[in-house]
């Protein structure tokens, strides 16, 4: 019996944060009721109630879950500050995340997103992906964070388009470009940068 209501949980849940994906692409998360919402994946109120507190706390277990599954692959990538990692294996696992959690990123990076989560996600990645980069390149640690900071936005650019775009390109396609463009363009600028 638990794993028929585990499985009727999971798939609550899931209702609810593909209706709040949907929603977020077209308000922000202020202005989005708790009527709308189970109006939208068709379920009662109290049913929603079962799960969450209110819309904001959803979307923070929501956030918590994402950030989660982010952060045990880079550790499993980057178990140290000090320790290299595979960073093209790091952005394949990645932008698997993204791409199976697509609509609700969409909605996350979108106009209406929480820019805050965001800014969380490029943090932890800067922490763990930096050092990476110094390692590789002997160059001023100065100027590497300006580098990494234009790299970071190009990826964040690249990755809206991948994930709103028509394109059915893989993850591992995207990670490999990715990973082509920035190591490339750091291994061409790296004498110059000191």
């Amino acid at each position: 019996m638990s794993e028929k209501t585990d499985r009727r949980v999971r798939k609550t849940r899931a209702q609810l944060r593909a209706g709040l994906a949907t929603l977020m692409q077209k308000k922000s998360i202020k202005e989005i009721t708790v009527k709308e919402l189970v109006e939208e994946v068709d379920i009662n109120r109290s049913t929603f109630y079962l799960h969450y507190a209110d819309i904001y706390q959803m979307l923070e277990s929501i956030e918590n879950e994402l950030m989660d599954e982010i952060q045990k692959t880079i550790q499993g990538h980057f178990p140290s500050h000090d320790a290299g990692g595979s960073s093209l294996e790091f952005a394949v696992e990645l932008l698997s995340i993204l791409y199976q959690n697509k609509e609700l990123c969409m909605a996350l990076m979108g106009p209406n997103g929480d820019m805050v989560f965001v800014g969380k996600i490029e943090k932890l990645v800067a922490e763990t992906v930096l050092p990476d980069l110094f390692r590789q390149l002997s160059t001023d640690p100065h100027n590497m964070n300006y580098l990494y900071a234009f790299c970071l936005n190009g990826c964040v650019g690249l990755i809206k388009a991948w994930l709103s775009g028509g394109q059915q390109d893989s993850p591992e396609h995207m990670a490999r470009l990715i990973h082509r463009v920035i190591t490339r363009y750091l291994a061409s600028n790296a004498p110059e940068l000191y």
